[in-house]
């Protein structure tokens, strides 16, 4: 069993101009760990992913989900399963943890 600790999520986040550069904090065939920052105004297109849980660490913006698009704001746990399609959009500085999980 591996272990991972990051004691301050700030240190290792990554606010990008050039748009989304996820961390990836851990990797193996069951799930994905990533913590990524977005800019007021970036975005991360809706696209189709494995099943999936996002918790929103900082800031505000608008989660889409299958088509259902909705606010989000630090504190946020948002779950979706296999196919379902997501995307992201950064009103004020946004910075998240997502866990995809399943093999693709």
């Amino acid at each position: 069993m591996s272990k991972y600790v990051l004691a301050d999520w700030k240190e290792r986040v990554v606010f990008s101009e050039n748009g989304p550069e996820p961390q990836v904090l851990e990797e193996n065939s069951l799930h994905k760990v990533i913590l990524a920052g977005l800019n007021p105004g970036q975005r991360i297109p809706v696209h189709p992913e494995l099943g999936a849980v996002y918790y929103i660490l900082q800031g505000t913006g608008w989660m889409t989900v299958d088509e259902e698009r909705f606010p989000i704001e630090a504190g946020a746990v948002i779950t979706m399963g296999n196919g379902a399609a997501r995307g992201m959009e950064a009103m004020t500085p946004l910075a998240f943890l997502a866990v995809r999980t399943g093999s693709g």
